[in-house]
C-alpha cells in the first residue's frame, strides 16, 4: 500500500486498517517496544545481569560476572552496553558472546546498535543460531545486515559510524515433523525503518559450532528443534546496544512478513 496518500485518520479508521494490516509497521530507531514485548536491555547493569549471560559454547573463555561494559550513550541519553569484552579481544568470537536466559522460537525483535570505529564488528543471533550481520565496511553477502551468507547485504540502509542503526525484525523458527525439518527458518527484516529481507527462508548456521546452536552438527546444516536465546556477539571491537525488546509469536502460516 506504498502508493496511498496519508491523511489524518479517526479512530474507527485506524481500527479499520490494523484489522487489515494496512498500517506501517513500527520500526526504526528509537521504537519504543510494542505491546505484549519483554524489555531485554534497558541500558541498566541490574538487566543486563537479570536477562543475559555468556554463551556456554565450545570455545567459552570468559567467567561470569559478564564483562560487557555500561557506558554513556555517545549519542543520546542514558547508559548503553558496550560488546567489548576482553576476552574475545583479536575476534575470538564464541569466547564471551552473551545470549538471554530465555529461549525463543517465533518471535518480533528490536535491537539497536552504534558502531564507533571503522571495521567495528558484532552480530545478532536469532535462537542463538541464525547471524544478522554488524560489520561496518563489509557489503558482501556476509556484511552488514545480510543474514550471513545467504542474502546480499542492505548497507545502503546503514546509517555509518557513529550513528544509531535498528534492526526490527520478525522470525519464525524452523518447524519440524518426527524429527525431521520440514520448513526452513524464515526472516522479515527493516534496516533503519526499510524493509531489506522479506520471508527470507535460512538454510544453516554459519561458522563452525563456536558460532551457535547446531554450527557443529554436520557443518550448521544439521538443524535441531531446539529453541535458543538472542546471541550477541563479542568480537573485541566497541559496538555498542541499547533499546533491545522482543515479542514472542506464534506464526502458524510460513509468513514473516509485516
Amino acid at each position: 500500500m506504498k502508493n496511498i496518500k496519508r491523511r489524518p485518520v479517526g479512530l474507527l479508521a485506524l481500527f479499520i486498517l490494523a484489522t487489515f494490516g494496512l498500517v506501517q509497521a513500527q520500526v526504526g530507531v528509537g521504537t519504543k517496544p510494542i505491546k505484549g514485548a519483554e524489555v531485554l536491555f534497558d541500558g541498566s547493569r541490574r538487566m543486563l545481569d537479570q536477562k543475559w549471560t555468556y554463551w556456554e559454547g565450545p570455545r567459552l573463555a570468559a567467567t561470569p560476572p559478564i564483562k560487557w561494559t555500561i557506558v554513556s550513550d555517545p549519542a543520546g541519553k542514558g547508559t548503553v552496553l558496550n560488546s567489548n569484552d576482553p576476552t574475545a579481544a583479536g575476534g575470538k568470537y564464541g569466547t564471551a558472546d552473551i545470549v538471554t536466559k530465555q529461549a525463543y522460537r517465533d518471535f518480533r525483535l528490536h535491537v539497536e546498535f552504534f558502531i564507533t570505529k571503522e571495521g567495528g564488528n558484532s552480530g545478532v543471533y536469532l535462537q542463538n543460531r541464525y547471524e544478522i550481520q554488524v560489520l561496518d565496511g563489509d557489503t558482501t553477502s556476509h556484511g552488514m545486515g545480510a543474514v550471513i551468507n545467504e542474502s546480499p547485504s542492505p548497507y545502503h540502509a546503514y546509517h555509518g559510524i557513529g550513528k544509531w542503526n535498528s534492526y526490527d525484525i520478525v522470525f519464525r523458527a524452523a518447524r519440524f515433523q518426527n524429527g525431521q525439518r520440514t520448513e526452513k527458518a524464515m526472516v522479515t527484516m527493516y534496516f533503519n525503518g526499510k524493509k531489506v529481507h522479506e520471508n527470507q527462508p535460512i538454510n544453516q548456521v554459519w561458522g563452525g559450532p563456536n558460532s551457535g546452536i547446531d554450527g557443529g552438527n554436520d557443518g550448521g546444516k544439521g538443524i535441531t528443534d531446539t529453541p535458543g536465546g538472542l546471541k550477541l556477539q563479542a568480537e573485541g571491537h566497541d559496538v555498542l546496544y541499547r533499546n533491545i525488546w522482543i515479542k514472542e509469536l506464534d506464526l502458524k502460516e510460513a509468513n514473516t512478513d509485516f
